[in-house]
């Protein structure tokens, strides 16, 4: 394959997007429906999903929604049913909806616990399972969008972190298990992305000088979907400004670094 801007294309592609309401989820809907992608979005958010799939429709794209909680598995199971009768198949499946509070981990309850492993973790092996099957003989792509905690020490936030680390190690293991299905399995690690659950953030935080924007992660998924990572899989791609790179290090007033 030479080398050609079309390999950037998703023309006659399906996407699946869970947590498509807002932030992330919503930006990646929409950044691959321009690149000529249809969609089929989840979220419980009924009205912030309608504003996606709006978007994804303004782009001359086709789109299914469902509202379900994906750490429900039979309701994922009936969402994979409704891509099927919509569309046939799903090429790209892009795990994104996950979630967590702060708290010291002695603090979190057995039911807090619980559900933090569902919300970020069961939900993404729900989804796996019940899309796998509809990608084609030819292959596909599933992108699982988990944290630069996955990577470090989290203090307050210890479940959600472990459980993005189990996710990036699961990613490397279904990379391998999925090869001879020609499906690619990688990761896009986030951080400092404004959104709406975080809010807008302050520059100068990370070694690149401006804070990210969700459609910075959306980016980095469109080339995990797209032919142009068609040798890439069991990776993580970092979109943190260099948050990982500089470890306690960070950019001081003055434009050097300090920790």
């Amino acid at each position: 394959m030479a080398l050609d801007p079309e390999n950037a294309r998703l023309e006659g592609r399906v996407v699946v997007v869970t947590g498509a309401a807002v932030g992330i989820g919503s930006a990646v809907a929409e950044g691959c429906a321009r690149f000529g992608a249809d969609l089929a979005l989840c979220d419980r958010d009924g009205s912030g999903m309608a504003d996606t799939a709006r978007a994804v429709e303004a782009a001359g794209r086709r789109v299914v929604t469902a509202l379900l909680d994906v750490r429900d598995a039979a309701a994922v199971g009936e969402f994979a049913r409704e891509v099927a009768s919509g569309f046939g198949h799903a090429d790209v499946l892009v795990n994104n909806a996950g979630g967590g509070f702060q708290a010291d981990f002695l603090d979190v309850s057995a039911k807090g616990q619980e559900a933090l492993v569902h919300e970020n973790f069961s939900s993404v092996t729900h989804c796996v399972r019940a899309f796998v099957p509809l990608i084609p003989e030819a292959g596909g792509s599933i992108v699982n969008v988990t944290s630069v905690e996955a990577h470090r020490a989290a203090p307050g936030f210890a479940v959600y972190s472990a459980m993005k680390a189990a996710v990036a190690n699961l990613t490397k293991s279904l990379a391998l298990e999925l090869a001879d299905r020609r499906i690619r399995v990688n990761c896009v690690a986030p951080d400092r992305i404004a959104t709406p659950g975080i809010g807008p953030l302050g520059e100068g935080r990370t070694p690149l000088p401006r804070p990210g924007s969700p459609d910075d992660v959306a980016g980095a998924v469109v080339f995990l979907a797209s032919d142009l990572s068609r040798f890439v899989t069991g990776v993580t791609l970092h979109v943190d400004g260099g948050t990982l790179a500089a470890g306690g290090w960070r950019r001081a007033r003055d434009g050097g670094f300090e920790v």
